[in-house]
């Protein structure tokens, strides 16, 4: 699994989960429990993962939609 995402942004993660899951990608967001331990302030990112295969097509999908992906 390769690190795709990461944004304190829950939207970005759901509209590049979509975009990856309409081009047959496994997409698996982590993290998203953590509002636990910042009280909700939305100050922990969250991360986005794909399979280490599918890392090359999904960030230029993301790129394409206007999405930065993590480096």
């Amino acid at each position: 699994m390769k690190e795709l995402l990461r944004t304190t942004d829950p939207t970005v993660i759901a509209f590049a989960t979509v975009l990856l899951e309409g081009e047959g990608i496994a997409a698996f967001p982590l993290d998203v429990h953590m509002s636990v331990l910042d009280g909700s302030l939305g100050i922990l990112p969250r991360r986005l993962m794909v399979a280490d295969q599918d890392h090359f097509r999904a960030t230029a999908i993301l790129r394409d939609n206007g999405i930065v992906a993590s480096p």
